[in-house]
């Protein structure tokens, strides 16, 4: 699959919510990053390193643990490809379970396709706002 094609199976997947599908489309070991301090938030248990198929597919589930599945409104706005390198640009539209409050960031997702592979996972958001929303 070309780039384009992969980001877009990616980002199928994603919105179908299939953790262990989501990471069959990673590389091991891939190159994960998130724009959160390295310590992480004690709020937000999805917020750690990542490196393995395995690590992916439980960072998706925690995500849907936390969040209103039904409730999720995130929306892509811009997809571009150069190569190996896409950007994904986006809003993302979640609510709480435990809190019930909604919350709303802009993303960039920049990602980069080896051999068919996600080999690096990057995404950038308002950490602040996902904290105070999940209680921190």
């Amino acid at each position: 699959m070309s780039t384009e094609e992969t980001v877009a199976e990616l980002l199928a997947r994603i919105g179908a919510g299939d953790p262990e599908r989501i990471a069959e489309m990673f590389a091991e070991p891939v190159e994960w990053g998130l724009s959160w301090p390295d310590e992480g938030h004690p709020a937000v248990p999805w917020i750690r390193p990542r490196e393995k198929r395995a690590d992916v597919a439980d960072h998706f589930r925690s995500l849907d643990a936390f969040h209103v599945r039904e409730r999720n409104g995130t929306t892509v706005d811009r997809i571009l490809v150069d190569g190996a390198d896409a950007v994904v640009l986006g809003r993302i539209v979640q609510v709480v379970k435990a809190t019930g409050r909604a919350y709303e960031s802009p993303f960039a997702l920049h990602l980069t396709v080896e051999n068919g592979l996600i080999s690096r996972y990057h995404i950038y958001e308002d950490s602040l706002t996902v904290a105070n929303a999940l209680g921190g």
